[in-house]
C-alpha cells in the first residue's frame, strides 16, 4: 500500500468477511479429524513426531520473521528433526550466539505448549492469559526500541507481560509512520477483541484465526513481541478447532506483510486465503506422515509390519466408513468432465490466433480405472509431490485429463491429474496440472521434453465436498493452470 496506515479502532467480523469462499478448505477439516483419530490408534508415535516437528518449525520461523536472528536452512532442518540442541548450531549458521538462540527458541516452543495446555484445560483467553504468553515469548529479551513524539528512536527496558507505555509506531522505508493503537486505548481495544473472539466459536476457524491475528497486530498492545504473540494466537484458534498450526516462514514474508497491509485497509480476504493455503498444506502433510514402525522395522520382524499393513488395507475394503470416503471419486469424475469441457473450449479458441502458422490439431483423452489408464503419468505426479512431502496413494483410483494441441512441429501436452493423498485412504484427493512440449517432424515420433508444473498449489477435494461449493473456484484454478501452459507454448512457437 502507498498510503500510511492511520489508526482506527478494530472492527468485528463483517458480513462480507463471512462470504469468503472457504468451501475447499472447510471440507478438509473433517477428513483430517477422522484421519487423526485413526492415526492415534495405528500411528500414534508418528503423529506425535509430526506435531512436535511442526511446532519446532513454527518456533524457528516466527523469530526469523521478527529479525530476532538469522538461521540457515540446513541448521533449521536439523533443529526441526532433532530438537533444540545447541551442539547442532555452528557459529557461522546464525548471527547471534548459539546459546542465546536456543533460549529464544525454547521460549517460543514453551508458548505453544502453554497454548496446548490451555486448550486441554478449556482455559479462556483473557487479558491475564495474553500477559502470560507475552512474558514467556519475551523471556530472553531485555530491551526494545521505542519512539518519542518527535519520531526519535530510543531503547527502553521491555515490559514483559504488561501493555505498552510508549507509542510503538514504526517508520516505513519511505519515512511515513504506520500508526498502531494509542497507549490510552489499548485496554478497551483488547477488551473488544476478546469479547468478539468468544462470540466466534461457531465461525470457520481459519477465518477467525486470520481476523484475530490481524486485529491483534492492529492494536499492537505490547511494546514488542506483538508479531510473535499474534502468530501464537493464530495457533491457539486452529488447535482449539482440532486443526494444525500454520507455519508462516521466511519464504513468504513479503506476501505475509502485503496481505496484512491489505487487511489494514479493509480487505481481510487475502490474509484469510493465505492462512487457508497454509492450513491445507499442513493437513496434506499430516495425511502423508510416515509410520515410525516401518521406519524402525529392525525393532520388530518385517513380516509383522507387512501383516499389520495388510490388516489395515483389507479393513478399508469392507468398512462402511471407507466406502463413504471413496465418494470423493464421484466428485473427481464430475470435475474431470468439467475440465474436459473447459480445456476443449480454450484450445478451440487458441486455434484462431495461431492458424496463420498452419492447421492446429487438438485432442483430449480421459483416463482412469474405467479404461485401464490409471497408471498413466504416475511418475510425473509422484515427482511433482516430492517438494510438498505429500504421499500420493495410487492403490486408490486415479483419474486424469490429457489435452494436446499441435501445429507443425510443436505440440503442447497438458495434464490434469486427480489422485488420492495420504498413506491410508483419507477421502482426500488433490488435483494438479502439469505440461510438456514435444517436437517432431512429419511422420516421425514426437520427442518430449520434461514436464513442468502449471499449478503453484494443488486444488483439494474431499468426500464431503460438493461440486456446487467448489465448481467456480475449481474453474478459476484450472484457468490459471491452463493459461500458464498456453503462455509457455505461445512463447515457444
Amino acid at each position: 500500500m502507498d498510503l500510511p496506515y492511520k489508526w482506527t479502532p478494530i472492527t468485528p467480523l463483517s458480513d462480507q468477511d463471512r462470504t469468503l469462499d472457504l468451501a475447499a478448505i472447510a471440507s478438509l477439516y473433517e477428513s483430517w479429524k477422522i484421519t487423526k483419530v485413526r492415526y492415534q490408534g495405528v500411528r500414534k508415535d508418528s503423529l506425535n513426531r509430526f506435531n512436535e516437528e511442526l511446532i519446532r518449525r513454527l518456533s524457528i520461523e516466527t523469530g526469523i520473521l521478527e529479525r530476532l536472528y538469522d538461521l540457515d536452512y540446513g541448521t533449521t532442518e536439523a533443529l526441526v528433526a532433532s530438537g533444540f540442541v545447541e551442539d547442532l548450531i555452528s557459529r557461522s549458521s546464525t548471527n547471534i550466539e548459539p546459546s542465546e538462540l536456543i533460549g529464544i527458541l525454547q521460549d517460543h516452543e514453551a508458548a505453544i505448549k502453554l497454548v496446548m495446555d490451555a486448550i486441554a484445560k478449556s482455559r479462556p483467553v483473557t487479558r491475564g492469559f495474553l500477559h502470560e504468553l507475552h512474558a514467556i515469548l519475551t523471556r530472553h529479551q531485555k530491551i526494545t526500541p521505542a519512539v518519542d513524539k518527535f519520531g526519535n528512536y530510543f531503547e527502553i527496558p521491555l515490559l514483559r507481560g504488561k501493555f505498552k507505555e510508549q507509542p510503538n509506531n514504526p517508520r516505513r522505508p519511505d519515512g511515513k509512520i504506520h500508526e498502531y493503537c494509542p497507549v490510552i486505548s489499548v485496554d478497551s481495544e483488547v477488551d473488544h477483541l476478546l469479547k468478539w473472539l468468544q462470540e466466534y466459536e461457531n465461525e470457520d476457524p481459519v477465518l477467525v484465526a486470520a481476523w484475530l491475528h490481524h486485529r491483534f497486530t492492529q492494536i499492537h498492545p505490547y511494546q514488542d513481541g506483538n508479531g510473535r504473540l499474534g502468530r501464537t494466537l493464530t495457533t491457539l484458534v486452529l488447535l482449539r478447532a482440532d486443526l494444525l498450526p500454520i507455519v508462516i516462514d521466511r519464504s513468504i514474508w513479503s506476501e505475509y506483510i502485503s496481505v496484512l497491509e491489505k487487511a489494514d485497509f479493509g480487505d481481510l480476504g487475502p490474509l484469510v486465503q493465505l492462512f487457508a493455503r497454509l492450513e491445507r498444506r499442513a493437513i496434506l502433510q499430516g495425511l502423508s506422515i510416515t509410520d515410525l514402525r516401518i521406519e524402525n522395522s529392525q525393532q520388530r520382524a518385517l513380516t509383522s509390519e507387512v501383516i499389520d499393513s495388510l490388516t489395515i488395507k483389507f479393513q478399508q475394503r469392507r468398512d462402511q466408513q471407507y466406502i463413504q470416503l471413496r465418494e470423493v471419486n464421484d466428485l473427481a469424475q464430475l470435475l474431470r468432465s468439467r475440465t474436459q469441457q473447459l480445456v476443449r473450449e480454450k484450445l478451440e479458441a487458441l486455434k484462431k490466433p495461431i492458424s496463420y502458422m498452419g492447421t492446429p490439431k487438438t485432442k483430449i483423452i480421459l483416463g482412469g480405472p474405467e479404461n485401464n489408464k490409471s497408471y498413466w503419468y504416475k511418475n510425473e505426479v509422484i515427482n511433482s509431490s516430492k517438494a510438498s512431502g505429500n504421499f500420493i496413494n495410487f492403490s486408490e483410483n486415479h483419474y486424469f485429463v490429457k489435452a494436446t494441441i499441435e501445429i507443425n512441429t510443436e505440440r503442447l501436452v497438458f495434464i490434469v491429474s486427480f489422485h488420492h493423498v495420504g498413506r491410508d485412504l483419507t477421502g482426500v484427493m488433490e488435483v494438479t496440472a502439469f505440461a510438456r512440449f514435444e517436437s517432431g517432424e512429419e511422420n516421425e515420433k514426437w520427442v518430449p521434453s520434461s514436464f513442468f508444473s502449471c499449478s503453484l498449489e494443488p486444488f483439494v477435494i474431499t468426500w464431503k465436498t460438493s461440486e456446487t461449493d467448489v465448481g467456480t473456484s475449481f474453474e478459476y484454478w484450472l484457468d490459471i493452470a491452463l493459461a500458464m501452459a498456453i503462455q509457455e507454448y505461445a512463447d515457444r512457437l
